[in-house]
């Protein structure tokens, strides 16, 4: 059976999808989204952000789906009566999950970082440098195994 892992990276080595909508698609139903709309959501986030200096775009759709993931468990715990929909208890919820959200992206940049020698694009693809530090699928597979480090340790 084929892991996420894989299949995101799949989606990417067979150029039916950017970096982004590679890891977002994936795990869409995890984060609460549709399909379709995780191809709009992440349409404009592959190639480091449309030019290739930005952030790898598999990094960017890892960040999406914690911040979707994160967000419902927020939105659970309201229900729950946890935190009411009422301000301030509503924001107290709305700040821990975006708190937790960016401790988790820091964790899974620095993994990424550790293993390919950049987070940037441009420079993992070797522009300029002609020196490719990771093949764009791999960045994939790499972004995908560390979300899923992420969101199973919730």
């Amino acid at each position: 059976m084929e892991t996420r892992k894989q299949i995101a990276a799949e989606k990417k080595r067979c150029n039916s999808h950017n970096c982004a909508q590679a890891i977002l698609h994936t795990y869409a139903d995890i984060a609460g989204i549709s399909e379709d709309e995780a191809m709009n959501i992440a349409g404009a986030f592959g190639g480091g952000m449309g030019n290739m200096e930005g952030t790898c775009g598999a990094l960017v759709g890892a960040g999406l789906v914690l911040g979707l993931v994160n967000k419902d468990k927020a939105a659970i715990e309201r229900e729950e009566g946890k935190a009411c929909f009422d301000s301030p208890e509503r924001e107290q919820a709305r700040l821990k999950a975006k708190a937790k959200s960016m401790k988790q992206m820091r964790q899974i940049m620095t993994k990424f970082q550790e293993r390919n020698g950049a987070t940037q694009c441009k420079q993992l693809k070797g522009v300029g440098t002609k020196v490719v530090l990771r093949e764009c699928p791999l960045c994939v597979a790499d972004a995908a195994e560390f979300l899923e480090e992420q969101i199973s340790c919730g």
